[in-house]
């Protein structure tokens, strides 16, 4: 396939082509009462040299008008003539250019894409809905134009099989402390790697990609509340390893407090059961009931 490229297309300033039109238009009314001044003299070889003049003249500045185009900013008018590539105009004004050619318009101005959510598996197999919205803007209007068959509809497409793609390469989060980079946990890597794909698809279509982003991401309904059990689980066994290191450690400085004061003497055993009791107070979700033992009562 022949790829063509963004070229400037020719043009004038429009006031100035549209004074000369004038003026045609006052040379020609001119001829045309001349023709009339001959016809009625009984001239009429000179009046009809002259009508036919006249004639051409009207014809010719009535396809003047045709060369006539405006330009508003961010946005380009793509001219073809006779089924070639004529070039570009993307210089906001009034201009005039060939009359015979096709104007095009082509928006340069930044757009949003806002895809459907997606169902997909991740990189695991865990079916999940993702959805993704696209800055982008057309950046060489030739190419979108002419290289692909409806460049909107072409960025749609692209887009939504890009975000297939990311989904599938990335599982949705990371678990036991893995440290890949997951859908869910590293959203700028996820981005800047969407981006960069969107933008190996587009670039056929002269299209920027000037920013991605995540806008939905979770698990699918089947598997929802599955997953929100795991994610749960996870967290408790979180918490609970930082409790038991945070007990743990303030066993270690009773114990290491009352033999460095010694305030008491403990003994293997009793250290044991001291531990146990401060584990058992400090670990437990509900508060420790305290029982005071008073003596031993002997029959």
């Amino acid at each position: 396939m022949k790829e063509v490229r963004e070229t400037k297309g020719w043009k004038v300033n429009g006031f100035a082509a549209a004074a000369v039109v004038f003026f045609l238009m006052l040379f020609d009314g001119r001829l045309i009462r001349d023709a009339a001044r001959l016809s009625a003299a009984d001239q009429r070889s000179a009046a009809l040299v002259v009508g036919i003049g006249a004639a051409l003249l009207m014809l010719a500045w009535g396809l003047a008008f045709a060369g006539f185009f405006v330009v508003q900013p961010n946005e380009a008018r793509v001219l073809v003539f006779l089924g070639k590539y004529a070039g570009s105009v993307s210089a906001s004004g009034f201009w005039w250019t060939n009359p015979l050619t096709a104007k095009k318009h082509v928006s340069l101005r930044v757009r949003n894409f806002n895809s459907e959510r997606l169902k997909v598996n991740d990189a695991i197999g865990n079916p999940i809905e993702i959805a993704a919205v696209v800055v982008w803007r057309v950046t060489d209007s030739a190419r979108a134009l002419f290289d692909v068959d409806n460049y909107e509809t072409f960025v749609g497409i692209q887009s939504e099989t890009a975000i297939r793609g990311l989904a599938s390469k990335h599982p949705y989060d990371s678990h036991d402390g893995e440290e890949a980079t997951s859908l869910r946990g590293s959203p700028v890597e996820i981005a800047e790697g969407l981006r960069a794909e969107m933008q190996a698809r587009l670039s056929v279509a002269g299209v920027e990609v000037m920013d991605t982003r995540i806008t939905h991401l979770a698990y699918a309904q089947e598997i929802a509340q599955a997953m929100l059990r795991r994610q749960q689980a996870h967290a408790i066994i979180a918490a609970r390893q930082k409790i038991v290191e945070g007990a743990v450690g303030m066993v270690q400085m009773a114990l290491r407090m009352l033999d460095e004061q010694r305030l008491v003497n403990l003994d293997e055993e009793r250290k044991a059961a001291m531990v146990n009791n401060l584990l058992v107070a400090l670990v437990s979700e509900r508060e420790a009931q305290p029982i005071i033992n008073t003596g031993t009562l002997y029959a």
